[in-house]
């Protein structure tokens, strides 16, 4: 993992994920970002739901993992990571950054947007099961009558 940035000769491209079905990410982050992307007119590319893509394996994250750099504006950078990679289209570790939404303030989130620094965050590491996302633990489960 490099979290030094690199210049590119050519603007990273931008994603920006509304996690529509999950909705894991904070609504207020997700207006605030989506308002200032359109409000500074950056070119970028939404999508509902990384997540649905991945699962229908969609063309189009083929297509964004081999445009060259990228910014994506999703949840965590593992998470994100796998979820190109289910869809048999892994991203780039050297030239792709995740902006975490569940994390970051969206000031943050849009000055990096803005930034026409990458500073790639991706796990090291082949991707395999194991690395996928665990699903979240309900609390203490009840112990087992039997």
């Amino acid at each position: 993992m490099s979290d030094s940035p690199s210049a590119s000769p050519t603007a990273p491209a931008l994603l920006y994920c509304h996690c529509q079905y999950a909705q894991v990410l904070p609504p207020e982050v997700k207006a605030a970002v989506l308002r200032h992307l359109c409000e500074r007119e950056l070119p970028f590319e939404a999508v509902a739901d990384l997540c649905e893509l991945s699962a229908r394996r969609d063309p189009s994250l083929k297509r964004l993992a081999s445009a060259g750099p990228i910014k994506i504006a999703a949840c965590f950078p593992r998470a994100v990571k796998w979820l190109f990679a289910a869809a048999e289209a892994p991203l780039a570790q050297a030239t792709t950054e995740v902006l975490n939404l569940r994390t970051r303030s969206a000031d943050e989130i849009v000055a990096s947007l803005a930034s026409g620094e990458l500073h790639p965050n991706l796990p090291e590491g082949k991707v395999s099961p194991d690395d996928a996302p665990k699903p979240r633990e309900a609390g203490p489960s009840a112990p087992d009558p039997s």
